[in-house]
C-alpha cells in the first residue's frame, strides 16, 4: 500500500512540473532577441554559398539549381 501511495505522489509531481529558472531565462532571451531566425546558409554544388529564407524550394541565385533541404 505504501508503494502505491509513493507512486501516486511521484506521478502527481510529474504531471504538474514547475518551470525551472533556466527555462524561463532561455525564453526571456529568445523574446529579447526577436525570436528565431528564419534564414539559413545554403551551399550549392556550383560552389556558391548564400543565405536565403528557410523553405523547401530554395534556388541558387547564381545557377538556379534547387537546393535539397
Amino acid at each position: 500500500m505504501q508503494l502505491t501511495a509513493t507512486l501516486q505522489a511521484i506521478a502527481h509531481r510529474e504531471r504538474s512540473p514547475r518551470p525551472r529558472p533556466v527555462v524561463l531565462q532561455t525564453l526571456a532571451r529568445a523574446k529579447r532577441s526577436g525570436g528565431p531566425e528564419d534564414r539559413a546558409l545554403y551551399e550549392c554544388g556550383c560552389g556558391h554559398a548564400f543565405k536565403a529564407e528557410v523553405s523547401t524550394s530554395v534556388g541558387c541565385p547564381r545557377c538556379g539549381t534547387n537546393q535539397a533541404w
